[in-house]
């Protein structure tokens, strides 16, 4: 399975509205591997663009090193937030002889045209044009600014002539840059193929950049690829997020608001067509369902020990069945998590009944199955992408604390369960002066650090 991901323009820090993508197809990815497919996934980096060279000029600072600087910050971003390496992360800066190859099979089956050291595609040479979108020509405008060499105001630049003071690589047709558009199309074909399975990016870019993608490569002779998805926008108060509205998130900042695997299961809970509204309501509420998940699986772990999580995926089981036909449902994570939350309960009511002596089994079953769902999602609190290196002093602290304060939890279900409700608020209340707070729920109490603020 072959999948092509838009990646990053690396232009500043990456805030919520860029990771959700990555984030998406991260879901995807997981699930076409537990399918049993053997999974490319190919992440570009344009690292060669006018905001890039923009930014860097006002900052005086070279582009390259900024484009260095900022790529670097979404790699983290991604690793934090537990997403998979993709198989190759390229930059477009790394392929413009694949560029070049590209610009000369279109010119050369008279879908491009080179002028005034410019190459432009020809968008009436190509009769499907369009297709993807729904645009159509008579009413489309690509978003660039005017050039005397276009032969038509709708056809979109394939090359860029050099500039004073700008990067620029040796072609046929003269020195220059690549367009946005050309970049991902030799890229993408380059490491898939003529013809690959998924393509996938944000909704803004289906148009002009999928569509104009999808034209050059077809033009060229490409078959390019059989499915598109894409993922729906961060909102906030109703606008798509972005550095240009002055709306955005960084994702430095939300990971002192929440915990990163809590910031994850905010960005994927929900559907990946439906746009998010970013509220910090909404992140708290998020952050607290996943907590009621974590306390499950940590106190059913502690109470039953670990069966293997990959065993609980041939479960027959109706929970597993309806999890995977909801995934399968156009990765329906929202259903898929509803799923979750249904087995988390029925998991806590077999942590609180030990009448019958067999309920030990049942749970550690029950709990595999639990975190199997959650690792298809990149959610299993105990999950490697969820730790730090092995034995380190920060893994170990947090393991300590959260062995303490189980600890105390269930020697204040005991006393709850005696009515001995004076001791039981006095557990609470020495939690609560160290910053522990702890919330009773139907699914049973579950805590979190309080903010320092």
């Amino acid at each position: 399975m072959s999948i092509y991901v838009c990646g990053a323009t690396v232009q500043g820090i990456p805030h919520i509205g860029h990771v959700r993508s990555g984030l998406n197809f991260d879901v995807l990815r997981r699930w076409l591997i537990v399918a049993g497919y053997d999974v490319l996934l190919v992440r570009n980096v344009t690292d060669i663009d006018d905001k890039v060279l923009t930014k860097a000029a006002a900052a005086g600072r070279p582009w390259w090193e900024w484009a260095a600087r900022f790529e670097r910050a979404f790699e983290d971003a991604y690793d934090a937030l537990g997403c998979l390496a993709p198989s190759i992360t390229p930059r477009a800066t790394g392929h413009v002889p694949q560029m070049i190859e590209l610009m000369q099979r279109l010119i050369d089956r008279g879908h491009a045209y080179a002028a005034d050291g410019d190459v432009y595609f020809s968008v009436t040479s190509h009769p499907s044009y369009g297709e993807l979108s729904g645009q159509r020509l008579s009413e489309m405008q690509q978003g660039e600014t005017a050039a005397t060499g276009k032969r038509d105001p709708r056809d979109f630049t394939l090359w860029k002539a050099a500039k004073p003071g700008e990067p620029s690589w040796e072609t046929p047709w003269g020195a220059g840059r690549p367009g946005w558009h050309l970049e991902c199309s030799a890229m993408a074909t380059y490491y898939l193929g003529p013809r690959f399975d998924i393509h996938g990016g944000g909704a803004d870019l289906v148009f002009p950049h999928h569509e104009n993608e999808v034209a050059q490569s077809t033009a060229a002779g490409d078959g390019f690829a059989e499915y598109w998805l894409h993922n729906a926008w961060v909102t906030m108060s109703g606008e798509k997020m972005s550095k240009s509205l002055g709306n955005t998130v960084g994702i430095p900042v939300m990971l002192e608001r929440v915990r990163a695997p809590e910031l994850r299961y905010y960005l994927v809970s929900a559907h990946y067509r439906s746009n998010l509204e970013y509220s910090e309501e909404a992140l708290a509420e998020a952050a607290k369902a996943y907590q009621r998940i974590e306390a499950f699986v940590r106190k059913a772990v502690g109470a039953a020990g670990e069966l293997p999580v990959a065993d609980a995926g041939s479960s027959t089981s109706a929970a597993r069945v309806e999890f995977s036909a909801a995934m399968d449902d156009d990765l329906n994570v929202p259903r898929a998590l509803a799923v979750v939350h249904n087995q988390v309960r029925l998991g806590n009511q077999l942590l609180a009944d030990d009448s019958n002596g067999d309920d030990g089994g049942r749970l550690a079953e029950h709990v595999a199955l639990v975190r199997w769902m959650l690792a298809c999602l990149g959610l299993d609190p105990l999950g490697a992408e969820w730790h730090t290196a092995a034995g380190s002093t920060e893994d170990r602290a947090v393991q300590v604390l959260g062995d303490l304060v189980e600890q105390l939890l269930a020697e204040r279900q005991t006393a709850r369960a005696a009515r001995d409700f004076t001791s039981a608020d006095a557990i609470r209340d020495r939690l609560l002066a160290v910053g522990v707070a702890v919330e009773d729920g139907p699914d049973g109490p579950t805590w979190t650090v309080k903010d320092g603020n």
